[in-house]
């Protein structure tokens, strides 16, 4: 990912991709017995000359805490299509997806492999902004096809916590 790409957290700003999987492994190299959930999302919020995006990267040590990031996105459009605003929001998480994908997982479950034994384990998964009430269940199909044709795990809601409350609380 390019280095222009940059996230930001409470702690920190300007952070490349390198500069959060490295805060990741520093994060499971803490407590390498416990069990991790690693997700990716996005939210998104339209204005009146522009639709924010914020893709969020959650690593939750699972009843120990947790350490996210998130990344702005912006259009310099209101999108008025539901269609388009969640398509939108899944390709930005599935870029993200891709590239921990990209020999980052592998070093993050290396970190893990000594101590499965004793409890170590590491979900990866995409959360989605969607869910089985409101007008977005007709877009449950195709959305998450897009995230399990990667060999990713889709969530939607109310198991998405990252897109629909983390990402979601940036949005505004």
């Amino acid at each position: 990912m390019a280095d222009s790409l940059l996230f930001y957290n409470l702690s920190e700003a300007q952070m490349t991709f390198q500069d959060v999987m490295e805060r990741l492994k520093s994060f499971v190299r803490r407590d390498p017995r416990s069990a991790y959930v690693l997700s990716v999302g996005t939210d998104s919020q339209v204005f009146r000359d522009r639709t924010k995006f914020i893709t969020a990267i959650h690593l939750h040590r699972t009843g120990k805490g947790a350490w996210g990031c998130l990344k702005n996105h912006e259009l310099t459009r209101p999108i008025h299509s539901l269609r388009e605003k969640i398509s939108l929001e899944t390709a930005f998480s599935q870029e993200t997806a891709a590239y921990i994908l990209d020999g980052h997982l592998i070093e993050i479950t290396d970190l893990l492999l000594p101590f499965t034994g004793e409890g170590a384990d590491l979900t990866f998964e995409v959360h989605l902004d969607i869910g089985k009430k409101g007008l977005t269940k007709e877009l449950i199909q195709e959305m998450t096809s897009r995230i399990t044709s990667m060999g990713i795990e889709a969530k939607i809601k109310p198991d998405s916590y990252t897109a629909f409350s983390y990402a979601n609380r940036y949005t505004k």
